[in-house]
C-alpha cells in the first residue's frame, strides 16, 4: 500500500497542551449571536466556517498518500488528525441520552439536484463523460435531524476560515428567548466552503472541554463546494445550559499547491418545550456530562446512571488509519502492526477492564487512494464521526465513595509505542434527586480471553486470515430513593477479516465483518443491540498507471427493546455504499481521465425513522447525482 492505496486524513492533529497554548485565531474572536428564528440558516451561506477544537498532531506522509494527487511534492508531510467511531446506529436504545446520527446536506449551490419529490433522474444535467473541474455538492442519503414545531433560537457558536494549525476560540452563552433548560431539542448544524486543491482535513469541535462534534471534510474541485452536517446535540443540555468557552480547529496547509481555505460556521438551534398533551416535552438527558479531560474522575456521589462516550478512531499520520490492513511484521506489506489488525476499544476503572467495543472502520474522503469515490457522497459517518457509547452503571457504587477515581481508554492490537488513535472521552451522568448519596455494590464481572490470531499464507497473491474477539459481563447493583436496582452489562465483539495483495501492491483487497453484540438489562427493562460493520474492495494498479478501486461499506444495527420479557420497542439501521472509480495516477489533474459511480443507501425502520420508515437512495456518475430516490 506504501504505493497507491492508503490515502492519509490530512488534518494536524495538536497535542491538547499546545492546543491550550496556541493564539487564537483572531485578536478578538467574534461574539456568540443570539436570535429567535424560524428556521436555521440554510447551507451555502458566504460566512460559513467551521470552527472546531481538535486533539491534533503532526505525522509523516503515509502509505500511498502520493498517488492520491500525481502533483504532491515529494517530502511534504501528511497532516493527520485523529477521529473517533461509534458503534450505535440512529434510534439505539442502548446508546443512551439518545445519541442519533447527524446528516450531512448538499449545498445551496446545487440544491437543485435534491428531488423535493424524491423521484430518481439526474437532477444535476447530463452526466459528463468524465470528472470534469467542478461536481455536485457533498451530500449523504441519511435523514435529516427531526425539528419539534416550538419557538426556536439560533446561537452562532463559531465562525472561522482555516488556514493552518490555529485553533479558533470563542464564548458561548445560552440563548434566553426560547426558555432555559431543559429544551425539546438543540441541533448543532456547521456549514462549510471550499475550493481549490486541498486534502481531507479532520476537525473537531468542544464546548467547555466537552467535545460534540468530531467531523472531517471533503475534498474540494477548483470551481468550490459547500456542504452541511446536522447533529442532535441535545444530550449535552447540562454543558449548553451555562456559558462555556468554544475551540474549534480542523487542521490545514494552504500554500502554492495546496489552495483549499476551509470556511465554516457552526450554529445552534434550541427549540423550546411546551407543556400539554402531544406537545414536544424535554427528553430525558443526563443531569451532569464531564469531559475525561485526565484518568482521575470524581462523579458526584449520587450517580444512578453512568455512560461513558467515546470518539474514538486510529489516524494521526501513520498506518493506524488504516488499521484494517495492517499485516504482522513477518509479511511484506507496508502497514505493520506485530499483532496484526484486530482491534479493540476498551474502557478502564480503576485498571479493570470495564467496557469493550469494535471500532467503526472509518473512510475518510481521500481513502483507498481514490478520492473520486468520495466527492458527492462520503463513506459511511466520515462526516459525522459517532462515539461509541458504553454502559458503565455497574461501575457507579464504587465511584459514588466520593474519592478519585480512574478512567482510562486504550486501543488493544496497536503496536506497543506507536501513535495513531485519538480517544477524547466525555461522561454522561444521571443523579437521584431525592438522594444525596446512592450505594451499591459491583456484584459481576466475568470476562473471556481475548483472541487474536492472524495467519499468513506467502504466494504470488499473498494472503492474511485474520480471527479476534472478546466478550465481558459486568453487572452491580444500587439502592436508590426508587428502590434497588440491578444493572447488567453484556457485551461480545468479533472480527474476520482476509486480506490479499500482491509484491509492491499493485493488488490490494480486504473482505472484513466485525460484529458488537450489547445487552443491557436496567431493572425490567433489556435492550439488546446487534451492530455489523462490514468492508469489502480492492485497489488494482494496472496499464497505463490506471488505478481502479471498487468498494463496499455497511453500518448495520438492530436494537430491540423489551420489558417484563415482551418486546415493546425495537429499531433497524441499515446504511450502505458501494463505489467503482478509476483514474491516471502521476499525471496532472486534467489528465486523469477519471471516472466513478457511488451508490448509497440509508434504511431506518421504527425508533428514530421518521414515520416508523425511511429509505433513500443517492447514486451518482462522474459527480452527477442521477437518482435521488426515497421509497417510504
Amino acid at each position: 500500500m506504501r504505493r497507491h492505496i492508503t490515502g492519509l486524513l490530512g488534518a494536524v492533529a495538536l497535542a491538547a497542551g499546545t492546543l491550550a497554548a496556541a493564539a487564537p485565531a483572531s485578536a478578538a474572536a467574534p461574539a456568540t449571536s443570539v436570535a429567535a428564528v424560524g428556521a436555521p440558516a440554510g447551507p451555502g451561506s458566504a460566512t460559513a466556517g467551521l470552527p472546531a477544537t481538535t486533539t491534533l498532531v503532526a505525522g509523516p506522509a503515509g502509505p500511498g498518500r502520493a498517488t492520491e494527487r500525481g502533483d504532491r511534492p515529494a517530502g511534504l508531510a501528511a497532516t493527520a488528525a485523529t477521529a473517533v467511531a461509534g458503534s450505535a446506529g440512529p434510534g439505539s436504545v442502548t446508546a443512551g441520552a439518545g445519541l442519533p446520527a447527524a446528516t450531512v446536506a448538499a449545498g445551496s449551490g446545487r440544491a437543485t439536484a435534491r428531488s423535493a419529490s424524491g423521484g430518481a433522474g439526474a437532477a444535476g444535467g447530463d452526466v459528463p463523460a468524465e470528472f470534469g473541474s467542478d461536481w455536485h455538492d457533498p451530500l449523504t442519503a441519511g435523514p435529516a435531524v427531526a425539528r419539534p414545531g416550538t419557538r426556536a433560537c439560533e446561537v452562532t457558536l463559531a465562525e472561522a476560515r482555516f488556514r493552518d494549525f490555529t485553533p479558533y476560540r470563542g464564548d458561548y452563552a445560552p440563548p434566553t428567548a426560547c426558555g432555559s433548560a431543559p429544551w425539546a431539542k438543540v441541533v448543532l448544524r456547521l456549514d462549510g466552503k471550499v475550493k481549490g486543491r486541498q486534502y481531507d482535513r479532520l476537525g473537531n469541535l468542544t464546548l467547555g472541554g466537552v467535545e460534540i462534534l468530531r467531523t472531517s471534510t471533503p475534498q474540494p474541485s477548483p470551481d468550490g463546494i459547500s456542504w452541511a452536517v446536522e447533529k442532535d446535540v441535545t444530550r449535552y443540555r447540562d454543558t449548553l445550559s451555562r456559558p462555556q468557552p468554544v475551540e474549534m480547529l480542523i487542521g490545514n496547509v494552504v500554500d502554492d499547491t495546496y489552495t483549499g481555505v476551509i470556511d465554516v460556521k457552526v450554529t445552534l438551534t434550541f427549540y423550546a418545550a411546551e407543556r400539554g398533551p402531544g406537545r414536544p416535552a424535554a427528553p430525558d438527558t443526563p443531569d451532569r456530562v464531564l469531559p475525561l479531560t485526565t484518568p482521575a474522575v470524581t462523579t458526584p456521589r449520587n450517580t444512578e446512571r453512568l455512560l461513558a462516550e467515546v470518539y474514538a478512531t486510529g489516524s494521526g499520520g501513520g498506518c493506524e488509519e488504516y488499521w484494517y490492513l495492517t499485516t504482522p511484521d513477518a509479511a511484506p506489506y507496508s502497514c505493520k502492526a506485530a499483532d496484526g489488525p484486530h482491534r479493540e476499544v476498551r474502557v478502564l476503572v480503576d485498571g479493570q477492564l470495564a467496557g469493550i467495543a469494535a471500532p467503526f472502520p472509518t473512510v475518510w474522503t481521500g481513502g483507498w487512494s481514490n478520492p473520486f469515490l468520495w466527492y458527492v457522497t462520503p463513506g459511511l459517518r466520515a462526516f459525522d464521526v459517532q462515539p461509541v457509547v458504553y454502559d458503565l452503571t455497574p461501575y457507579a457504587a464504587l465511584l459514588n465513595d466520593g474519592r478519585p477515581h480512574r478512567i482510562e481508554v486504550s486501543v488493544a492490537g496497536v503496536p506497543a509505542g506507536q501513535s495513531g488513535w485519538s480517544t477524547p472521552a466525555n461522561l454522561l451522568l444521571w443523579q437521584d434527586e431525592a438522594r444525596a448519596v446512592v450505594t451499591g455494590a459491583l456484584t459481576r464481572h466475568d470476562e473471556g480471553g481475548p483472541a487474536n490470531s492472524s495467519r499468513w499464507t506467502p504466494g504470488t497473491e499473498h494472503r492474511l486470515d485474520t480471527e479476534g474477539g472478546h466478550r465481558l459481563t459486568v453487572a452491580g447493583y444500587l439502592d436508590t430513593s426508587h428502590g434497588r436496582i440491578t444493572t447488567t452489562v453484556g457485551r461480545e465483539v468479533r472480527g474476520t477479516s482476509v486480506h490479499r495483495w500482491t509484491d509492491g501492491e499493485a493488488l490490494d483487497a480486504l473482505t472484513a465483518t466485525w460484529t458488537d453484540r450489547e445487552s443491557v438489562t436496567r431493572g425490567a427493562t433489556t435492550t439488546r443491540t446487534e451492530r455489523t460493520y462490514t468492508m469489502d474492495g480492492a485497489t488494482t494498479l494496472g496499464a497505463g498507471d490506471r488505478l481502479r478501486t471498487v468498494l463496499s461499506l455497511g453500518d448495520r444495527a438492530d436494537t430491540v427493546t423489551l420489558r417484563g420479557g415482551r418486546p415493546v420497542d425495537s429499531s433497524r439501521l441499515d446504511d450502505r455504499y458501494t463505489g467503482d472509480a478509476t483514474y491516471t495516477t502521476n499525471v496532472p489533474r486534467d489528465q486523469r481521465h477519471a471516472v466513478g459511480t457511488t451508490t448509497a443507501r440509508h434504511r431506518l425502520y421504527g425508533a428514530g425513522a421518521p414515520g416508523g420508515c425511511y429509505d433513500r437512495t443517492v447514486a451518482t456518475a462522474q459527480g452527477t447525482v442521477t437518482v435521488d430516490r426515497r421509497r417510504c
